[in-house]
């Protein structure tokens, strides 16, 4: 399933106040790789993840790493940016 988005900009849900968004290029079996990621604090902002995601999906990935690994274990949920809806 997750092969299904290599190559499109996904938004990663983590255990911790972190999300990430960015451009998927490759997943094994303990890690996903993610370029021109933006790997967001949510205790930096008052914002929920939910307004900023969107704001994200509005207004383009704010890009501050060239490549993440994001460890498969962190992970609570993935979904392709173009599938977040608005509230």
């Amino acid at each position: 399933m997750l092969e299904e988005m290599i190559g499109q900009v996904v938004v990663v849900d983590m255990k911790s106040p972190f999300v990430c968004l960015g451009k998927l290029v490759r997943v094994d079996g303990q890690f996903m790789e993610m370029v021109d990621a933006d790997l967001h604090d949510l205790r930096d902002t008052q914002t929920t993840r939910e307004n900023y995601v969107v704001a994200s999906r509005e207004t383009g990935v704010k890009r501050n790493r060239k490549r993440a690994l994001i460890a498969y274990s962190e992970i609570v949920g993935i979904s392709r940016i173009e599938d977040v809806v608005e509230y």
